[in-house]
């Protein structure tokens, strides 16, 4: 056996399903077994290994024993010559394989190689060579030098920045993400150590490889794509905490005897720094907007109220009472925010649209407590009105700001505008149109490309490869898609690389439900998967949450004058008190006899389903599973009213 392919998964099943596609092809002419090592998977990742790559050799742990001894245990049973592990989120070119042994075959100095690796928009990923990180180097990373000098050879050791990115070079350290190495180097040098149980691991065998009298080499002349990050968030608190706690492993293992007692409390200092940057970085992600309408929504209300009531109630003999700025002012605000957020006002990214409509509802709900309200503690009615027009007007500026600023998450209208090319044959294109149609995305527009430039175009195809840079311009496309199918991954990453990296890049592998590329809603280089998550998204799940609780309590307050006209009053009663607790959903899917089949979005079990709504019984479960797709794909709170109040009638 010429090379043994390890792949360790947890949870990225799109991922390693674009993977192994990418992998089948490039082992084609190369005597090569794969073996994925799943960490307890829950996300259908075994059964997709079953079904579409069943000669891959799968080790399917009962839990997640980390990075190292999952490699490993795939490792101790392997045959191959050379040894490769691969990151699930990788895509190798065609001919990755059969260039990196051709070069580790002429090289028998080489124990290790990394490639030149690019992240989903064709950028080039610096980790793609790396020095060792000895207490300088590590010093120099973590306080933010290298970044000031990305090529300094002194500063940016790490990285290696000095070095020339398309040239081949003797590097200190290799990326886990694509780390081939010669059986025999890690017979001398040994295996991963099992200490590390995520990060770290990849640095200390590649410095144990030099130690064993072998050289790494960074080799740029093959590429992958590297959708760096998927199963873990580098700006969250637990990678800081992980990585340079690993880091600070690595260098009391290698380093005792050169300032490893100080290193460690200088990266100490800097883990629980970085720990509280993230923290902090976190709090103002998700609360700066809610934070800046509370603090401005304040400010208006306070100035509208002691204007309104100096000018006009008062007519320039004072003012309101303390009452209303220090009470009544912040509840009429909490309500404003609380029906805005229900309404989908912080739903990123931030419309307008779901801020005003969240004002109006709040504005009825504050006009209901007024009437409840002692006298003493009404005022005037004009500030609610007043008040809802500031609201609106703030909301909507802020939003509207961020749009024009170019801010990301901001987004104006309805709908952003998407406007896809999808490049590949007839019957590849046809089917990525489906999958693009038949999902909340709602395309502006889809425009189709052949990828041979010597075949005669179809009818509806707008042209060729060679001429998208020119229909890039003059239909304004912002997403590309590539159907891997028709397409050798080598002239996806040489396109990606030189069209426009404002583009977003998205891969269709063959025989799937989902696009896997370059962004997700919020970040670049992360997941994005086109699929049928309609019934999943934020906004819905919050808005199914919201009725079921509305309706429950509607249910129990008013059950002594629904008995009269439900069948059964009891089990309606006993059902309310499941909706509302969380237990159930007062719609579900229907029942099937294989729920996985679809892999339709997780939700609650149901009291009713959308056969509720059918005149008639006894469905047929392909009956069933198209009932449940629709409700999933074309998921609606107005849906959910319908089945719910169908249902009642006939239960």
């Amino acid at each position: 056996m010429k090379l043994s392919i390890v792949i360790v998964n947890y949870n990225v099943e799109h991922f390693l399903e674009q993977c192994l596609f990418s992998v089948r092809k490039a082992i084609a002419n190369i005597e090569a077994e794969v073996y994925v090592v799943d960490n307890n998977s829950v996300d259908g990742s075994l059964k997709m290994l079953a079904e579409k790559f069943p000669e891959v050799k799968v080790i399917a742990n009962k839990n997640n024993v980390g990075f190292s001894r999952a490699n490993n245990q795939a490792i101790k049973i392997s045959t191959g010559e050379y040894v490769l592990l691969l990151n699930p989120d990788t895509v190798v070119e065609d001919d990755t394989f059969t260039k990196t042994i051709e070069f580790m075959d002429t090289h028998p100095d080489a124990g290790g190689l990394g490639v030149k690796m690019v992240d989903g928009k064709g950028r080039f990923l610096p980790e793609s060579k790396r020095g060792l990180p000895t207490p300088s180097t590590a010093f120099y990373k973590m306080f933010g030098l290298t970044k000031l000098f990305p090529h300094s050879k002194r500063f940016a050791r790490y990285y290696m920045g000095h070095l020339d990115n398309d040239e081949i070079n003797e590097v200190e350290i290799l990326a886990g993400a694509f780390m081939l190495m010669r059986r025999e180097t890690l017979d001398k040098c040994g295996l991963l150590d099992e200490t590390f149980f995520m990060y770290g691991e990849d640095i200390d065998l590649s410095y144990r490889i030099t130690l064993a009298g072998y050289k790494n080499y960074y080799y740029p002349k093959t590429r992958i794509i590297h959708y760096k990050g998927e199963s873990t968030k580098k700006t969250s608190v637990n990678y800081v905490l992980v990585f340079y706690k690993a880091m600070e492993i690595f260098v009391k293992k290698h380093f005792a005897d050169k300032g490893a007692k100080t290193f460690s409390f200088f990266i100490n200092i800097a883990i629980y720094l970085k720990a509280f940057l993230a923290l902090l970085s976190q709090f103002f992600s998700k609360s700066i907007q809610p934070l800046l309408d509370a603090v401005l929504g304040y400010g208006g209300l306070a100035a509208i109220s002691y204007f309104w009531g100096s000018t006009v109630i008062y007519e320039g003999s004072g003012s309101y009472p303390s009452t209303l700025f220090a009470i009544i002012l912040p509840i009429y605000l909490l309500i404003w925010l609380m029906t805005a957020y229900f309404s989908g006002a912080y739903d990123k990214p931030y419309k307008i649209s779901p801020a005003t409509g969240g004002i109006f509802v709040g504005s009825l709900l504050i006009l209901i407590l007024y009437a409840l309200l002692p006298e003493n503690l009404r005022f005037s009615r004009a500030l609610i009105l007043l008040g809802m027009i500031w609201m609106s007007a703030e909301m909507s500026l802020t939003r509207w700001i961020g749009y024009v600023l170019n801010r990301p998450n901001f987004q104006y209208g309805k709908n952003a505008k998407k406007r896809f090319l999808v490049i590949g044959s007839e019957s590849e294109t046809e089917r990525v149109q489906h999958l693009l149609q038949s999902t909340s995305i709602k395309p502006d527009f889809i425009g189709l490309i052949s990828p041979d430039d010597e075949k005669k175009l179809p009818d509806n195809y707008l042209g060729e490869l060679h001429q998208v840079p020119d229909i890039i311009e003059i239909y304004k496309i912002n997403e590309i898609i590539f159907c891997s199918k028709d397409i050798s991954h080598q002239t996806i990453i040489d396109k990606m690389e030189e069209w426009h990296s404002s583009l977003d890049y998205k891969i269709a592998p063959e025989d799937t439900l989902s696009i896997i590329g370059s962004n997700s809603i919020n970040t670049r280089g992360d997941l994005y998967t086109i699929d049928i998550k309609t019934i999943s998204t934020n906004s819905n799940k919050r808005k199914k949450r919201l009725f079921d609780i509305i309706s429950s309590l509607f249910g129990i307050i008013f059950w002594i004058f629904l008995i009269f006209f439900i069948n059964k009053p009891f089990h309606f009663l006993k059902s309310c008190f499941k909706v509302l607790f969380g237990r159930y959903s007062w719609i579900g899917y229907c029942e099937l006899n294989d729920p996985e089949k679809l892999k339709l979005p997780k939700i609650k079990k149901g009291i009713f389903d959308p056969s509720m709504n059918m005149s008639r019984t006894g469905l047929s479960e392909e009956e069933k599973e198209q009932l449940n797709l629709m409700y999933a794909r074309d998921y609606s709170l107005s849906k959910d009213v319908n089945f719910f109040f169908r249902a009642l009638r006939k239960s």
